[in-house]
């Protein structure tokens, strides 16, 4: 349990190839199945303050009470992946923290201290922001709102993933308009 969010719900890893990834943590460690996205609509993207039009696949599955996510950058913007990439590193670039009131959590991480990054939205009521905090690899905090579509979303890959069989290792995310 974090003192400042409560408990780490999500653990992301920046790999080069997330079919190659999908497969080991399915057929290696039993971890599955994966909603697949090779496109997130990713709206009002920040970083450094700037506007950008990313191009990332992301593949979400639960262990258990934590959701792991796996990112693959696909075009050259500007991101805290991106930087991962370049610093020669991949695996674990973020935890996350799950949100029900954004704004009160991110205004008290604000009066902290922490440093806004990079941030944006995935649906309606799914914001989130990163923040500038990787002292070492794998420790940059991402804040995720989980109240709208994205919140369903993440309940049905958590669903998904008691009891299963592995069979169908890889599944399409669902379309977050009809969530």
């Amino acid at each position: 349990m974090s003192r400042f969010l409560g408990e780490i719900r999500q653990l992301g890893y920046v790999v080069n190839d997330i079919e190659a990834a999908m497969k080991y943590w399915s057929e290696t460690l039993g971890v599955g199945p994966w909603f697949y996205n090779p496109k997130v609509p990713i709206e009002n993207y920040r970083y450094a303050g700037e506007r950008y039009q990313p191009h990332n696949s992301v593949a979400l599955a639960n262990s258990g009470f934590v959701q792991v996510e796996l990112i693959q950058v696909r075009n050259d913007v500007p991101s805290m992946y991106r930087d991962f990439l370049r610093a020669g590193r991949t695996g674990l670039q973020h935890v996350a923290y799950w949100t029900t009131d954004y704004d009160a959590d991110l205004q008290r991480l604000l009066a902290q201290g922490f440093q806004p990054q990079m941030s944006g939205e995935v649906g309606k009521n799914g914001r989130f922001i990163y923040f500038d905090t990787e002292y070492h690899p794998g420790t940059v905090i991402e804040l995720s709102e989980v109240m709208g579509p994205k919140g369903r979303m993440f309940d049905l890959i958590r669903a998904a993933s008691q009891d299963w069989d592995g069979q169908n290792p890889v599944r399409p995310f669902p379309d977050l308009n009809t969530l």
